[in-house]
């Protein structure tokens, strides 16, 4: 998803044609308040409410394109040289991340349509390796397919994600005029865009993503927008292919992992985020732990 899906629940967190390359604009990110002792401020954290899925927040135009990179804190100013203090005097603690503790500096982007959060999430992996498009000049290469979708029989018929962008991406999925694409697709244009030995896939367990992580792979994963929890279901594509959907599919990007949790780069809010493990593979395991990795 996207912009147009909806849920119920909080989290704290933080043009078409060619391959036409932009550079984004680097922009400073005030630091804010750590979300917790062991997790220090990266970058932009929000607090996300959930609301109902079935809503349609969408915008009646298509937004402007927006490059925010995202800039770590910066480090902190050496320490003057403490002065003599009595013999009993404690010395100072300082804060130091936790055993096992890994953040990947991935840029924050947001998604400029209503349903491209999966060319946003790419758009972030490649330009973390230092490739920079624009979501639409990569978008170009999903060749939406745009049949609407019809129920026949009683049984849904639309696109395969597997193969193309199913829908219009200024579309609804609420409404089956837009849905979205699946890892093929997108594994596909990082690899022909600078990322050869990026791979994906689906069925891959929560400890081959959080290994990646820790090796510094940014990982997009496919899951409910919003961390939500709404029907899944399956359509009958064109092909014949049985697509395993849900109303709030949605991409996003993990560019950290700690003991508890994982850190994520939301491109339905440009924003910045943990939410815990549990959280994560559960809504993950609703798309078949579907994933690419990059690296």
């Amino acid at each position: 998803m996207k912009i147009s899906t909806i849920a119920s629940v909080t989290i704290v967190g933080s043009t078409m044609a060619g391959s036409l390359m932009l550079s984004p604009v680097r922009q400073p990110v005030a630091p804010a308040a750590p979300v917790a002792r062991t997790l220090p401020s990266t970058g932009l954290q929000v607090a996300i409410s959930r609301i109902r899925h079935g809503l349609d927040l969408e915008a009646p135009a298509a937004p402007t394109e927006i490059y925010e990179q995202y800039v770590p804190p910066p480090a902190p100013a050496p320490a003057p040289a403490p002065a003599p203090t009595p013999a009993r005097a404690a010395a100072p603690v300082t804060w130091a991340p936790s055993p096992g503790y890994v953040t990947i500096p991935v840029p924050i982007y947001r998604q400029t349509r209503n349903l491209n959060c999966e060319t946003a999430a790419l758009q972030m992996g490649l330009a973390y390796y230092g490739h920079y498009y624009s979501q639409d000049s990569l978008f170009a290469y999903e060749n939406p397919d745009l049949r609407p979708a019809q129920w026949i029989n009683g049984v849904l018929h639309w696109g395969d994600p597997y193969t193309n962008f199913v829908g219009n991406v200024n579309g609804s999925e609420t409404n089956l005029t837009g849905y979205g694409v699946y890892y093929p697709v997108i594994l596909s244009i990082a690899r022909s865009h600078g990322m050869p030995h990026a791979y994906g896939g689906e069925g891959f367990s929560p400890g081959t993503i959080y290994a990646e992580l820790a090796a510094g792979h940014p990982v997009q994963i496919w899951i409910e927008a919003r961390w939500s929890r709404p029907a899944v279901r399956t359509w009958t594509a064109w092909d014949g292919r049985s697509i395993r959907y849900s109303l709030a599919e949605h991409s996003v990007m993990l560019t950290g992992v700690s003991a508890t949790s994982v850190r994520v780069n939301d491109d339905q809010f440009g924003s910045q985020y943990w939410v815990s493990k549990a959280t994560f593979e559960t809504s993950w395991r609703d798309f078949n732990n579907m994933a690419v990795i990059y690296r």
